[in-house]
């Protein structure tokens, strides 16, 4: 496991200098991992600790619940956080959709979390938003629930995070990337799972 953070900690910092965000900041990896942790962050030259882990309720797009037991759905997945105003975010949908489509859902999925409308508000721009980019995998709307176990710690969108299927906390991004970057970053975190 020790080896896993050793190569995501380097691929993302490589990934910085790839990436784009809407955060106003240049781009950084996300030191602390989601609030609401079970365990602290563990540095790649640190020993290994507890894992760490988030909890949450929201709703998807069609007013579904949704919980952190959806990480138990996929080997890996990933959380994308984005906003409607978001340039960067809208720009990497499309390969996030493809990306979603090209991977057995057991092994790989992709969870959209839209930070800027919450439960209750008019989603229609997001729906528009997600069909137009071909982003067809499932989107959590905002609450306070994922405000404070995710949002609380994005400092700029998009924002990506990634869980094993125990729902363990592996790493994470901040700024977009092409498709092809993803897809190499997605295939070295299932090899180590």
């Amino acid at each position: 496991m020790d080896k896993l953070r050793k190569m995501l900690f380097m691929l993302l910092i490589v990934s910085l200098v790839l990436l784009g965000g809407c955060s106003g900041d240049s781009n950084e990896v996300a030191t602390e991992p989601p609030p609401e942790t079970e365990a602290e962050d563990v540095s790649p030259d640190q020993e290994e600790t507890d894992p760490i882990f988030i909890t949450f309720a929201g709703t998807d797009l069609d007013g579904n619940a949704v919980s952190q037991e959806i990480f138990s759905q996929s080997k890996l997945t990933m959380v994308n956080v984005w906003a409607t105003y978001c340039n960067p975010c809208l720009s990497e949908m499309p390969g996030l959709g493809e990306l979603a489509s090209e991977y057995a859902q057991e092994e790989f999925q992709i969870i959209g979390i839209v930070s800027d409308v919450w439960e209750g508000e008019d989603q229609t721009l997001v729906d528009s938003l997600v069909q137009e980019t071909g982003a067809d995998y499932l989107h959590l709307l905002a609450n306070d629930s994922i405000g404070q176990a995710i949002l609380s710690s994005v400092s700029g969108v998009p924002t990506t995070f990634f869980f094993d299927g125990e729902g363990t906390y592996l790493g994470g991004v901040v700024g977009s990337a092409e498709k092809s970057a993803w897809e190499e970053l997605i295939n070295e975190l299932l090899e180590k799972l």
